[in-house]
């Protein structure tokens, strides 16, 4: 067996099974889930007509580099939403979901044979996947801890001047996962800068990028802060993805765009792999990535959850609006775990431990403390796991 398997650590999930072991529910209570950040907005209509309108596609191979109208569409829709001019023949290729290129990137990227054991850097806390790509690519995760007391903003004094010389990718995450902070312009800058310097390569994960609050100042993307700062997209590549933006988490549908070569590459890789989107979903994808009505509509149910859940759960916890994304990052007054499986236990909400999305680094777990809850259920839904939450803190 591949010995980096047993560095691997259980996921989030599995933890969470674990620790809820023997606890029973008050019955009293229907199950409210807002542990997992799965959207429950429906999917829309127009892409389920598509899909089934294309099933016949089902009888032919897909090209691992998907149909010329799907890498148009995206390359179209990069255009509205960020004033990027990307090549669909090299600068753009589909994939099945963000979370699979993002394993597989660090797999085709890393190169093991430079004599040093290479470095994935990646956020703290984190989407776990990073870490997971890390080891079993032959590397070293490191981590840069997000604290709320700096903004989650990243402190890259955290590593040495020769771990720097050993990174060779940077996953960044914008909005982020769990905090929901949204990287600025100046702090892509100071990232790029870095980038230059000891010549890493930063995979933009972007998954969350069409869920924010203020239409008038949609979060900037990677590729977008290298355009505004006058870059080339050279060792930069960005990860999107349908699941949060048209609620499709079950099409497995995203896309991978920036720096051609890298691309090239990443394209042989994906060859061999056994990745290619299937004719249908590629179809239901050309249709979405063409429609924004539907996401502003998308965008429209979160504003109204979080204008009402944000205050009443702030009222009990440590929490505010996030810059994005749709995490409420909520400190608690006990311990993270204990809170969440009291919750469950007393009230039937299901809300996922923060220590559960880190890892202990320079003697602080940045997620110890903190509870994420997901508000991808209906606003009715939502409101009454809000008041819950309320009333089970009060008695702690």
């Amino acid at each position: 067996m591949n010995p980096h398997l047993a560095q691997l650590q259980p996921y989030p999930f599995e933890k969470l099974r674990a620790l809820f072991a023997g606890v029973s529910p008050n019955p009293q209570y229907k199950e409210i889930k807002l542990s997992i950040g799965e959207p429950q907005h429906a999917t829309p209509q127009f892409i389920i007509d598509t899909l089934q309108a294309n099933l016949r596609g089902l009888a032919n191979y897909p090209t691992t580099q998907g149909i010329p109208a799907l890498r148009h569409a995206i390359g179209e829709w990069c255009t509205r939403r960020y004033g990027l001019e990307l090549d669909p023949e090299t600068e753009i290729l589909p994939v099945n979901g963000s979370r699979e290129a993002l394993f597989s990137f660090a797999q085709t990227l890393i190169d093991p044979s430079q004599g040093t054991t290479p470095i994935v850097v990646s956020p703290n806390p984190f989407y776990q996947i990073y870490e997971g790509a890390a080891y079993l690519a032959g590397a070293e995760p490191r981590f840069l801890n997000n604290l709320p007391e700096n903004g989650f903003a990243f402190d890259y004094d955290q590593l040495t001047p020769a771990e720097w010389a050993r990174v060779q990718l940077f996953y960044v995450c914008s909005p982020g996962n769990p905090t929901g902070k949204v990287l600025s312009l100046a702090e892509w800058k100071t990232l790029f800068a870095l980038s230059d310097k000891y010549g890493f390569v930063i995979a933009s994960d972007e998954c969350y990028s069409e869920i924010f609050f203020d239409e008038a100042n949609p979060p900037i993307g990677g590729l977008q802060a290298a355009k505004l700062l006058g870059r080339t997209n050279e060792r930069l590549v960005m990860f999107s993805s349908l699941s949060k933006r048209s609620n499709v988490p079950g099409m497995r549908s995203g896309f991978v765009a920036g720096d051609a070569q890298i691309l090239k590459k990443f394209l042989l890789y994906r060859t061999y792999h056994g990745c290619a989107m299937a004719p249908p979903i590629q179809a239901a994808s050309v249709a979405a990535w063409n429609d924004e009505a539907h996401v502003l509509d998308n965008r429209d149910q979160y504003r109204e959850k979080f204008a009402a859940c944000t205050p009443q759960i702030a009222s009990v916890l440590g929490t505010g609006m996030p810059d994005a994304s749709f995490y409420l990052w909520a400190r608690t007054p006990i311990a993270d775990t204990e809170f969440a499986r009291g919750l469950l236990e007393h009230y039937n909400v299901v809300v996922l431990p923060g220590s559960f999305l880190a890892r202990e680094w320079q003697g602080v777990n940045p997620g110890a403390g903190f509870v994420r809850i997901a508000l991808v259920a209906g606003l009715e839904e939502c409101l009454e796991a809000s008041r819950r939450i309320v009333q089970f803190t009060q008695q702690l």
